[in-house]
């Protein structure tokens, strides 16, 4: 604890998956860059780590009290003794990606059912692409196994694509935006919460602010957290990038001219008001769990799922009265 003035300071680390440029996590970001935290009496210091797996991680050995990650990996590798982190703030519905295909296969690829026997590129296994490649196939009856998946690495998988070499690829913007003014076509659309209801069959939860099992963060603190992020959400959602990006660091930036595809890509991605319900979460745990199996030791739920979701705090944060 800090203090300032009068007031204490809460003391809090959040683990934050990466890549640092990923637009689902954008408004943990802006929260610290625009002192929506600090207002909050927070003192947050935010965790950068490489990948969602990482954050997860983070979270579930006590080096953060909060994570910014993944329902696979919050679930899969966040968790405390088979103790689940429990949801306090969900960002997106599903990651703000596209199946976009190669301008060379536009006329044979037409549906996900052309895509059987067709090499799919990937920036790499595990990643948010391939979860969402999987489930968007399972959705239309097909298995993974029947469409051939290449990794490629995101800076050489647009290249590839472009060339023909592979038939598809599972791509984030600026990529998307930029190859379909190419000449590519995109095939499923999950950058918004509309299209990733379609292609996923349910409206789900993908990223969400996570909190470590056994906590011994108070509910006025978590109401604060939730706050400052409600706050963050309606900046991303209302003022324009140049205004947005001008209090982020660089490196979550990236060029002007990308973050402001990236931030129009994703700003029909994040769910209204942070609200995670117990059957959006039992759906999208059912589906992380068709991507791979978690681990038989986690213990959750086999019908109420809202031992999960910490809805106090943001309802509280909602409220004009605060908590």
């Amino acid at each position: 604890m800090l203090t300032a003035g009068l007031g204490i300071w809460a003391a809090i680390t959040i683990a934050v998956a990466g890549p640092v440029t990923s637009p689902e996590y954008l408004p943990v970001q802006v929260a610290q860059a625009e002192g929506y935290f600090a207002q909050e009496k927070l003192d947050v210091a935010l965790k950068v780590e490489r990948s969602e797996g990482e954050a997860a991680r983070t979270l579930a050995s006590g080096k953060a009290d909060l994570a910014a990650t993944s329902i696979d990996t919050a679930y899969g590798q966040g968790h405390v003794a088979g103790e689940p982190p429990l949801l306090l703030f969900g960002l997106t519905a599903a990651p703000p990606v596209a199946i976009v295909v190669s301008p060379s296969h536009r006329a044979s690829i037409r549906s996900l059912a052309d895509l059987r026997g067709q090499p799919v590129g990937l920036p790499g296994a595990g990643t948010p692409e391939h979860a969402m490649l999987t489930s968007v196939l399972s959705h239309a009856g097909i298995r993974i196994q029947q469409v051939p998946v290449h990794s490629h690495g995101l800076l050489r998988l647009a290249g590839a694509l472009e060339q023909g070499q592979v038939a598809a690829a599972v791509l984030g913007d600026p990529w998307v935006t930029r190859l379909a003014g190419e000449g590519s076509g995109v095939l499923v659309d999950l950058r918004t919460r509309a299209g990733a209801r379609r292609w996923l069959g349910a409206e789900t939860v993908h990223a969400a602010v996570f909190v470590r099992p056994g906590s011994k963060l108070s509910e006025r603190e978590l109401t604060a957290v939730a706050r400052a992020l409600l706050r963050a959400v309606a900046r991303l959602s209302e003022a324009s990038p140049e205004a947005v990006g001008a209090a982020l660091p660089a490196s979550v930036k990236g060029s002007p001219e990308d973050f402001a595809t990236r931030l129009q890509g994703a700003r029909g991605s994040w769910l209204p008001r942070g609200r995670v319900t117990e059957e959006m979460l039992k759906v999208s745990v059912e589906q992380a769990r068709e991507r791979a199996p978690l681990p038989e030791t986690v213990k959750l739920p086999l019908l109420r799922w809202y031992p999960l979701l910490l809805t106090e705090p943001l309802r509280k944060a909602q409220s004009p009265a605060g908590p």
